[in-house]
């Protein structure tokens, strides 16, 4: 891997606390493909390469594994998250049952300084279009999914949901799409557009309507995952058959 110190990255590292930069940096790495599934993220080779010291890097990491980009191996060290397709498709159920119940909650108890945080956020992400982009693209989508799952007001459901966001792949998307750049434009466009229709329901305190929002934008990140990762469709299905029935839907 080449760990060559690249010097826009290291301007940057004087505009925000240092552990924020070089996590920043590490996840446009992770998310261009950079260091691959699997790969042990070097603390002593970060820290020299960007010409920092261990400590900063050493919190960087831990940002990595509260964002589920990265995973620790006790007395191994850190490296980048490597899910098998079991866990995704796992992953995928289990987001297919909580993200509508978080919208449905969201739409049922949010006051207005909620909504507005949810609405600053969109507006964060509503520019964000390039490549360069998909690094805070990435963290503004985490923060939008866990945010209206805290609105929802359920302690449960936010430890289950953040251990099923964990384990699911939207960092792996985001690299495709990196890849993908003819088709960066247009995916980010309706995912704009998914999440501006699940905070106009909540806005409105409909309910049924933002949990058949919220349920329509994972149906179509299960597309993506087909596309863009491979994972077969019939796995999909099986996991949309098994959770699109239940209740959670506001479908019979």
């Amino acid at each position: 891997m080449d760990l060559t110190p690249v010097p826009a990255e290291n301007l940057e590292l004087q505009r925000k606390p240092l552990k924020e930069e070089i996590f920043d940096i590490l996840h446009k790495r992770i998310i261009a493909g950079k260091y691959s599934p699997g790969e042990w993220l070097r603390q002593e080779d970060i820290a020299s390469s960007l010409r920092v010291s261990q400590t900063p890097v050493r919190e960087a990491l831990d940002l990595l594994v509260s964002a589920g980009l990265a995973e620790r191996v006790p007395f191994r060290g850190v490296r980048v998250l490597q899910l098998t397709r079991q866990e995704m498709v796992e992953a995928y159920g289990l987001r297919l049952l909580l993200e509508p119940a978080a919208g449905r909650g969201a739409a049922e108890r949010a006051d207005v300084s909620q909504i507005l945080a949810l609405e600053r956020i969109l507006e964060q992400m509503k520019s964000l279009a390039t490549l360069n982009d998909m690094s805070a693209q990435r963290q503004f989508n985490r923060e939008f999914h866990l945010a209206i799952v805290s609105v929802a007001g359920n302690a449960l459901l936010n430890k289950v949901y953040e251990m099923a966001a964990n384990a699911f792949p939207d960092w792996m998307l985001y690299e495709a799409m990196f890849h993908h750049p003819e088709m960066l434009e247009s995916c980010l466009q309706q995912e704009y557009r998914e999440h501006e229709g699940l905070v106009k329901a909540i806005a409105a305190h409909q309910p049924e309507q933002a949990a058949q929002e919220a349920l329509t934008h994972i149906l179509n990140v299960g597309k993506e995952m087909e596309s863009f990762l491979g994972i077969p469709g019939e796995l999909l299905r099986e996991k949309e058959r098994q959770y699109i029935s239940l209740p959670t839907s506001g479908k019979g």
